[in-house]
C-alpha cells in the first residue's frame, strides 16, 4: 500500500496529476477539490488510496485526510465505485456530503452525476451511523470549521427552548426541500415555520 507521495508536479489536470518522486512518475487521479488545492503548488504531498484490480492499478490522491477518509467510507458502500466516490468529491465538498448524509438529504446527493435515487438511500443508510461514530469519537472528518450552518441552527432552535429531536426534524424538512439553502438565519426561520 502506498500512503502517501511526495514530490514535484510534473503535469497538472482537474482529473489528474503526475507527481515527480525521485525520478519516478506516479499517475494520480485526483478530484476538483484536491485540484483547487494543488492548483498553484511546483509540489506536495497527496496521501493516497491504491485501488487493485484485474485489469488495472489505480492511485487516488488527496491534499486532506478528511477527503481520503470520506472517500474510503463512500467506496464502502455496495454500488458505489472509487469513480463515483470521486465525482462526489468533485462536486460537493468533504463536509457537505457528510452534512446530507447526518442530515438524510437525498436531494443534495442526487445533485451528483451519476447518483440516482436509490444510490443516495443506501449511502445515508449504510454510512449515516458510521459518520456519527467518527463524530462521537472526536474524529473530525472535516478539516477546519466542524460548526455547519446546520449545528449552528440547530444551537439557536435548542437556545430558543425547542427540543431536540423537533429542531433536528424542522431542520431536515427544510434541507430537504431547499438543498441549496447558504443562509443561516433563512434556515431558522424556515424551520421554526415547520414546527
Amino acid at each position: 500500500m502506498i500512503a502517501y507521495l511526495n514530490g514535484k508536479l510534473a503535469y497538472k489536470s482537474p482529473a489528474l496529476v503526475h507527481m515527480d518522486v525521485n525520478g519516478i512518475g506516479y499517475e494520480v487521479q485526483i478530484s476538483l477539490n484536491t485540484y483547487s488545492r494543488i492548483q498553484g503548488m511546483e509540489s506536495c504531498k497527496l496521501l493516497t488510496f491504491l485501488q487493485i484490480k484485474e485489469d488495472a492499478h489505480t492511485l487516488y490522491g488527496f491534499f486532506e485526510e478528511a477527503e481520503r477518509s470520506l472517500f474510503l467510507l463512500l467506496i464502502s458502500v455496495s454500488g458505489v465505485g472509487a469513480s463515483t466516490a470521486r465525482m462526489m468529491l468533485s462536486s460537493l465538498q468533504p463536509e457537505d456530503i457528510q452534512r446530507a448524509i447526518m442530515m438524510e438529504n437525498e436531494r443534495m446527493l442526487e445533485s451528483v452525476k451519476g447518483i440516482g435515487a436509490k444510490t443516495a438511500k443506501r449511502i445515508i443508510l449504510e454510512l449515516k451511523d458510521k459518520i456519527a461514530k467518527h463524530k462521537d469519537a472526536g474524529v473530525h472528518l472535516s478539516v477546519g470549521v466542524n460548526n455547519t450552518m446546520q449545528e449552528d441552527a440547530l444551537n439557536a432552535l435548542i437556545t430558543l427552548g425547542i427540543a431536540r429531536g423537533m429542531a433536528e426534524s424542522a431542520i431536515q424538512k427544510v434541507m430537504k426541500n431547499e438543498p441549496l439553502l447558504q443562509n443561516l438565519e433563512e434556515l431558522i426561520k424556515k424551520a421554526l415555520k415547520s414546527l
